[in-house]
């Protein structure tokens, strides 16, 4: 598959700091508005789920993925169009089939951005 129009973002491990730790500037603001606009829409929410529980390296064929739904063919393929776009799964055709998997560290990158530390901060300290 052409990789030419895809922009991979979030790929940087120091992308963001996470939620609670700073504010976020523009640029990172706008990257992972990206990121949650493609898991905003629960066939795509469900087709990464469906991905990532494969586990580390795992990866899924679109004929495992497709049945899942009551949706073309066309249309799920434009659903994980999406999520390649937005840096979260890559794919390779193998023959007629196209099979996907989550980017690595990228479930990882958007839990640490989520997470907020154990300590509430201090506005005194």
């Amino acid at each position: 598959m052409s990789k030419q129009e895809l922009e991979v973002i979030g790929q940087d491990t120091a992308c963001c700091p996470g939620l609670s730790a700073a504010p976020l500037d523009e640029n990172q603001a706008a990257d992972l508005a990206k990121v949650f606009k493609a898991l905003g829409d629960p066939v795509r929410l469900r087709l990464m789920s469906m991905i990532a529980s494969r586990g580390q390296g795992g990866e899924v064929c679109v004929c495992e993925l497709t049945p899942a739904f009551e949706l073309s063919q066309p249309t799920i393929s434009h659903h994980l169009k999406l999520l390649r776009q937005a840096g979260l799964i890559d794919c390779e055709r193998r023959g007629t089939w196209v099979y996907y998997w989550v980017l690595p560290g990228v479930l990882d990158r958007l839990a640490a951005f989520l997470t907020t530390s154990t300590q509430p901060a201090r506005a005194d300290a």
